[in-house]
């Protein structure tokens, strides 16, 4: 996998934003893979497509790129908060590769699957002003940092290519998520999202539970948080992301 950007890709554009989206694309397309099912090459689709940006011919996965000059950080800047809602509550919506660089090379390069897209991670900004020419139209941002580690898997990571078994290992390690609710998905993210929050291998239930009043405040129906607590941990542990040492004591699986 070459970092770098073909510059010479960019020669006769002008505008910054032309010029970004066609040496990023150009680089997914010429360097990644499907991360999916591992396949070489990924296909573009046509300019202006309302779908994604690319997709697998093997696997049929449709990916989604969001690029930035700079540092990876946890706010990305997205379009209409209502049609991003829409999609990623539909059950055509893409996974999202986020690349970031620094002049003509790749910095960071990952993909949030999307199965980890909820609307809990999409954050509604204020209505333009009356005096823009868009006046009222909603915008979004992604915040990446309530997805859990699990879900944030890096191709690229600090200008270091990271082995291709590795990211489809991990990638593979949570596609039971694509068959649940979305609401059964909130549970399941949350709880994860809780257990990494923990900064130790391992814990313990108790220390689980020190997050009952941040999940009522989430799920104020809800007059169980323990018991779902417990639900969700076993159901981990079956799927392999945490192991279960008995009397209330687990460790995080390294993927």
């Amino acid at each position: 996998m070459n970092l770098e950007f073909n510059l010479k890709l960019a020669e006769g554009y002008k505008s910054n934003s032309q010029i970004a989206r066609v040496l990023t694309e150009s680089w997914v397309k010429e360097n990644s893979y499907c991360p999916n099912c591992g396949r070489l090459a990924l296909n573009e689709f046509e300019n202006n497509m309302p779908v994604a940006d690319f997709y697998c011919l093997e696997c049929k996965e449709e990916f989604e790129l969001k690029s930035k000059n700079g540092k990876l950080s946890s706010i990305i800047n997205d379009g209409a908060y209502d049609s991003m809602i829409t999609r990623i509550t539909s059950n055509t919506n893409p996974n999202f590769f986020f690349l970031t660089y620094d002049k003509n090379l790749v910095n960071n390069f990952l993909i949030i699957p999307k199965q980890f897209f909820t609307p809990a991670i999409i954050i509604k900004r204020k209505p333009l002003a009356e005096t823009a020419k868009r006046a009222g139209w909603v915008g979004c941002t992604i915040d990446i940092s309530k997805v859990p580690d699990s879900g944030r898997i890096f191709l690229v990571e600090n200008s270091i290519v990271v082995e291709k078994e590795k990211v489809h290992r991990k990638l593979k390690s949570t596609d039971f998520l694509k068959s649940k609710s979305l609401e059964k998905r909130g549970w399941i993210l949350d709880i994860l999202n809780c257990v990494e929050e923990i900064k130790k291998q391992s814990f313990t239930l108790d220390e689980l539970y020190a997050f009952e009043n941040n999940l009522k405040i989430k799920y104020p129906n809800n007059n169980h948080i323990k018991d779902k607590i417990r639900q969700q941990l076993q159901f981990l542990r079956d799927k392999g992301l945490i192991e279960f040492n008995g009397r209330g004591n687990y460790k995080k699986v390294t993927l």
